[in-house]
């Protein structure tokens, strides 16, 4: 057999192949555009050219700490100026990024400092009470840096007496990243909530992240300069990777610590806002602004949602807003967003119940991923593209996870087949759109975060008074959905709704608790198992 012609003396060398990675877009960025806004702070404004200044500089003096390949640097950040620069910086160095979510509780972000090995903490001082506690539950000892927000100086003590703007100067402006060796490398690892026991630790590679920033500016339509208003936590899937996708078109990053009303009113028109991204509750915070926290948006506004669509009158009142709305979806396992709702013009054209029908619908794979589809998970196959038969929803491609850390077996389950399997049932159109139709894992998503049903049952066994109990997903306009308890008491016992949902809020994150709690006898098959599915209909009207 002759040898392929295409492959003889052809090889890969320094000039022709370079590993994928976000870290060049930015050093791009602040070469054609030094000048250009890059974030908007609150007074605060940044170049370009100084945002990759400072990011390098981050990175020369943790390198300087002796943080390198192999390192987990944790962040505890709203979305500021400190968490844009870490989310460039960190991989500079060969280390990998982690993001810490601001809504958990002490013994969770314990459970992870330790699980990660971090060797350093960037902490803001909102956080720090709760940053305390966590660490003296950690067997972790990480460095600390305290972030003093600037623009919100009066919002805690600090965590260490090492500051972060004085941190900066130890390093080099000038300092010459490391570039990945291979673009397997890990960048960020991201952790997710599971229906039993402690998070898994999902990690990305620079490829798929590089990746990304390429799929988001197309998915979402971004020209050159956009205006992004950070509404979506970057804790989360390292905000869909966006913190190093606007690098690729020099977009301005609007930084907004809080999601409320009237900052984002005030954003989007004074710094005439682009694009932005989250979960219902952030329609629904726009939608249900006081008049006095309104202003009138005279431009379009890309929002791309994901989580359930929202229902059609919500969707209409947005538009009426100013806003153009793109439903994705994803997990974390799929640096965020991997299918895209791509909307077809002559489907503005159809009968209100068929076009809300499409909106419905997740979609199709995004730019970056290889693969997605509806299977049967345990013969492999693919389920019959009839908008009818369940099955399970397959990825497969370069944004899909490394897998998770120190779990091989978890890994090796959700790789099975060759294909990752998201543990979300669906349904295979005929045009190949796919579309949810419930959760395998019972995981219930409350304001684009998930929650365990398992993790709230637990605490709620754990009440003296509860016999029989079993959570799931009630709809929630603003949050989406939230957690609903159904709950049978011991014979003679007393509670009260009020009384169960205290002693959840004791014992869990706030935003974890049932809003609703429900006395009722909870129905059971022939075998004892709990019919969640009864539950899920009842909840609606609860």
């Amino acid at each position: 057999m002759s040898q392929n012609p295409y492959s003889v003396g052809l090889d890969k060398n320094p000039a022709n192949y370079q590993p994928l990675t976000p870290i060049g877009l930015l050093e791009r960025a602040a070469k054609v555009y030094p000048e250009h806004t890059a974030i908007i702070h609150g007074a605060q404004r940044t170049s370009y050219g100084q945002f990759y200044a400072r990011a390098r500089q981050l990175a020369s003096a943790l390198a300087a700490r002796g943080i390198g390949p192999g390192d987990t640097v944790s962040v505890m950040l709203s979305n500021t100026p400190a968490m844009l620069e870490a989310h460039f910086a960190v991989p500079m160095t060969g280390a990998v990024l982690h993001c810490l979510n601001t809504r958990l509780d002490a013994p969770i972000l314990a459970f992870q400092l330790d699980h990660a090995g971090s060797k350093v903490l960037i902490s803001d001082r909102e956080f720090s009470g709760l940053m305390g506690e966590a660490l003296k539950l950690a067997k972790a000892a990480p460095l600390i840096i305290d972030y003093h927000d600037k623009e919100f100086p009066d919002l805690g003590p600090p965590l260490s007496d090492l500051d972060y703007e004085a941190f900066l100067p130890a390093g080099d402006p000038d300092f010459a990243w490391r570039m990945p060796e291979d673009e397997w490398e890990a960048i960020s690892l991201n952790y997710t909530s599971g229906t039993t026991g402690n998070p898994k630790g999902v990690v990305y590679h620079h490829r798929g992240a590089g990746l990304m920033c390429y799929a988001n500016t197309i998915a979402t339509g971004m020209a050159r300069h956009p205006v992004y208003l950070w509404t979506l936590p970057m804790f989360h899937c390292n905000g869909w990777c966006f913190p190093w996708s606007l690098s690729v078109v020099a977009g301005t990053h609007v930084c907004l610590r809080w999601v409320r009303a009237k900052a984002m009113y005030d954003a989007i028109v004074d710094h005439k806002v682009t694009h932005l991204s989250g979960a219902p509750i952030v329609m629904a915070t726009l939608l249900n602004a006081k008049p006095e926290e309104r202003r009138e948006i005279t431009h379009r506004v890309a929002f791309n949602h994901a989580a359930a669509p929202p229902p059609e009158e919500v969707m209409a009142r947005m538009n009426e807003a100013g806003f153009a709305l793109t439903h994705l979806y994803g997990l974390t396992e799929t640096y965020g967003p991997a299918t895209l709702n791509e909307w077809h013009s002559s489907w503005d054209a159809l009968p209100k119940p068929e076009k809300d029908a499409k909106r419905a619908r997740q979609g199709v794979r995004y730019p970056a991923l290889e693969g997605l589809t509806v299977m049967d998970p345990v013969t492999m196959t693919e389920v019959p593209a009839d908008g009818e038969t369940l099955g399970e929803v397959m990825f497969r491609g370069n944004i899909v996870m490394k897998g998770y850390l120190k779990n091989p077996e978890a890994t090796a389950e959700a790789f099975s087949g060759g294909w990752f399997h998201s543990g979300d049932l669906g349904v295979l159109h005929p045009d190949g759109y796919i579309q949810l139709k419930d959760r395998s894992k019972d995981v219930i998503i409350s304001g684009g975060e998930n929650i365990s049903s398992i993790e709230v049952e637990d605490v709620l066994y754990k009440h003296p008074a509860v016999v029989v109990c079993a959570v799931v997903a009630k709809p929630d306009e603003k949050w989406g959905e939230t957690p609903c308890a159904f709950v049978e008491l011991k014979p003679g016992a007393t509670a009260t709704e009020e009384e169960i949902i205290a002693w959840c809020r004791e014992r869990l994150a706030h935003f974890k608790a049932p809003r609703r709690v429900v006395f009722v006898e909870v129905p059971k098959t022939s075998t004892g198992k709990i019919q969640k599915f009864k539950l899920r209909e009842m909840a609606k009207d609860a």
